[in-house]
């Protein structure tokens, strides 16, 4: 008798269990992660035969920890992560991109399973991982609606700032900031520069704004000087790109500017500095950019990591070997970036690690440091030779090809 009353009550527990999940499930889909007046398809799937749920990625989010909280088998799970491996990355879903799960629709007695998982890379990209009959993943796109723009910017308080007065994107300056990386320092921006852009805005769905597409050309007024930047193919293939200025030179040079996009240069190289933190007048042989704890650093050009290490005054750092002329240092790290150890060979605006205060540092920034055959100097005085200029064959036609996006930009 003892035994048919525990196990009644087991029964009766775990059907207390499963109807409150029933319940809770319910409730899920009622009040908000069912999608209220659902259009009749989503990503290309009839609404009416699934259960839709819309979530973004949380923080310790899996694929698997995902599709197992919607009622699927860990042993499904294994079978399509096990099918997919070789073309879809799991492991690069990242925390706070959306998903959509498709759910069976099921009578009340049973949980709802996930038949389609759609992850969001981007605005416009997603994948989809199909799991209804056989197992399948989809690389798609949303179509999209592409407008040619026009816009000049006068610089008054702040490149960010300025852009977002005439409601430009922000990312905008982002992609600037990339052109010009080699040839403007975006941390002395004077009042009175300008820039003029040609460029692409994207939308979905004709209202959604999906952000920046090609700029084809921009002239920047920095310092008294026009910088001219065109977008030209640089390969047979028409699939590589670089940009180049009105005579065919490139505007690359073999460093950057300074390693980060933004920030401010908050300490130059100074031989007679006074140094607060020792309390005396003492060389400061390197240049500090201050940003916030976590912004990354950038190698400011091609080169192989021959020390990653920590000192008491350095903290942990980075030094870069470039060529038999040029090297450089970054201080004062929070953290180094992922993959870089002594040996690894870098490539030009790579991520090398992520701004600190580690060591003798005051507030968070980062240290540069540039040698030149094996002297500290002064990075901002050197005088940078260009890279490569466009193959003297194809000058011709680059100049023809420029020609109307020059008087283009002249006209803005």
């Amino acid at each position: 008798m003892q035994r048919y009353l525990i196990g009644l009550m087991s029964l009766l527990l775990i059907t207390a269990c499963y109807n409150t999940s029933i319940k809770e499930q319910q409730q899920l889909h009622k009040h908000g992660d069912s999608i209220p007046k659902l259009p009749a398809k989503i990503f290309s799937y009839p609404t009416e035969d699934y259960i839709v749920i819309k979530d973004t990625v949380a923080p310790n989010d899996t694929f698997g920890k995902i599709l197992t909280r919607f009622n699927l088998p860990f042993s499904d799970v294994y079978k399509i992560t096990e099918a997919i491996k070789d073309t879809f990355d799991i492991k690069k879903i990242k925390v706070g991109r959306p998903y959509v799960i498709l759910q069976q629709k099921d009578s009340l007695d049973s949980l709802p399973r996930p038949k389609v998982f759609i992850y969001e890379q981007d605005l416009i990209h997603y994948t989809v991982v199909d799991f209804q009959d056989s197992i399948k993943v989809q690389f798609k796109s949303k179509k999209v609606d592409i407008r040619r723009k026009k816009a000049k910017v006068v610089i008054n308080r702040s490149l960010y700032q300025d852009i977002a007065d005439k409601n430009l994107s922000p990312k905008l300056a982002m992609e600037l900031s990339n052109i010009y990386a080699w040839t403007v320092d975006f941390f002395h921006l004077n009042k009175g520069d300008s820039f003029k852009v040609i460029y692409d805005d994207i939308y979905i769905n004709d209202t959604i704004y999906a952000g920046i597409g090609n700029i084809y050309a921009s002239v920047f007024n920095y310092g008294g000087n026009a910088f001219y930047a065109f977008r030209y193919p640089v390969d047979s293939t028409g699939q590589r790109f670089d940009y180049f200025d009105d005579k065919g030179r490139t505007i690359r040079k073999q460093f950057l500017k300074a390693p980060l996009k933004f920030g401010r240069l908050s300490s130059r190289y100074n031989l007679h500095r006074f140094i607060k933190y020792y309390g005396h007048v003492k060389p400061h042989l390197g240049t500090d950019f201050a940003a916030p704890i976590g912004t990354p650093i950038l190698a400011t050009a091609n080169g192989v990591v021959v020390k990653k290490a920590y000192t008491s005054g350095n903290g942990y750092y980075i030094k870069i070997k470039h060529n038999a002329t040029y090297s450089t240092q970054y201080l004062h790290m929070s953290k180094f970036a992922r993959g870089i150890h002594v040996g690894s060979v870098v490539r030009q605006g790579q991520v090398i690690g992520y701004v600190g205060m580690t060591g003798h540092a005051s507030g968070p920034h980062v240290c540069y440091r540039f040698w030149k055959y094996g002297k500290q100097v002064d990075p901002l005085k050197e005088k940078m030779p260009p890279a490569k200029p466009i193959d003297p064959d194809l000058l011709q036609a680059y100049l023809e090809f420029i020609k109307p996006y020059k008087q283009a930009l002249d006209s803005i």
